[in-house]
């Protein structure tokens, strides 16, 4: 068996595919480089990106399935799981063996891996897209510090651009240390250094805004104005808002 090392790039994950149809090695198992183990038993090929070869996997994907199989296939990618890249990596050499229709076919571990893995990944871009709370700047920027299971900010992107469309803001993802910054025109990729993601993960009230506890006050008396405690259901609360969440929600931070 030959190992396949990769770098965790959906570029690389795309040679890697390349590299075994070009190379026919036989079963390969895909790793992680910051998770291989080296021995003296075992072959191991580090895959090297090149955008050429993953460009021309990109577009045999893009033949092979419809928009929603493509976009199930980058979810799963965002899914950060080395699980979750073998399967993709098995998923794509099996497309490509095999005539069209193939995805359909459930039966196949990879096939079922991707579609479940796909469908958690869109689940937490919607919790996200849900729970997230901006909060007021004295600068006038709302901002928000998130940290997924998933690394979701491609995919939630869009919506807070079209949703907030005529504020500032940052949605900063304390877990992958990057965020998104949107500018009023357009939206950007941006890195912080540890001393701002602190004060962004717990900012100082004299960084706030002067109006943001009063909004925070006033969204907090609706909620419990709009709360029928006679109705009160905790377990089913629980069940479509986890408490994992909770952080988000500025009706939850006195709980």
């Amino acid at each position: 068996m030959t190992i396949y090392l990769i770098d965790g790039s959906l570029e690389s994950l795309l040679c890697a595919v390349f590299e075994w149809f070009e190379r026919t090695p036989g079963k390969v198992l895909l790793q992680l480089e910051q998770h291989h183990q080296p021995d003296a038993f075992t072959t191991v090929f580090a895959v090297q990106p090149d955008e050429k070869k993953a460009d021309r996997v990109w577009k045999g994907l893009q033949a092979k399935l419809d928009k929603g199989w493509m976009r199930k296939f980058y979810c799963t990618f965002l899914s950060e799981s080395p699980e979750a890249y073998s399967s993709l990596f098995e998923f794509a050499c099996y497309l490509f063996l095999n005539p069209e229709g193939a995805e359909d076919n459930y039966g196949n571990p990879h096939v079922l891996h991707v579609a479940q893995t796909a469908r958690k990944v869109e689940r937490e871009k919607h919790r996200m897209e849900a729970f997230i709370r901006f909060q007021h700047t004295a600068d006038g920027m709302f901002y928000c510090g998130i940290d997924p299971d998933y690394n979701v900010l491609p995919l939630i992107m869009q919506h807070f651009k079209n949703r907030y469309a005529d504020q500032q803001w940052i949605i900063y993802d304390l877990k992958r240390h990057y965020g998104l910054f949107y500018d009023l025109e357009k939206v950007e990729e941006i890195r912080m250094d540890a001393a701002a993601q602190k004060t962004l993960s717990k900012p100082a009230k004299d960084l706030l805004s002067e109006k943001e506890a009063l909004y925070a006050t006033l969204w907090k008396d609706y909620f419990k104005s709009t709360n029928i405690v006679a109705r009160k259901n905790t377990k089913l609360h629980v069940q479509h808002v986890p408490k994992r969440y909770w952080k988000y929600l500025t009706e939850k931070q006195d709980k």
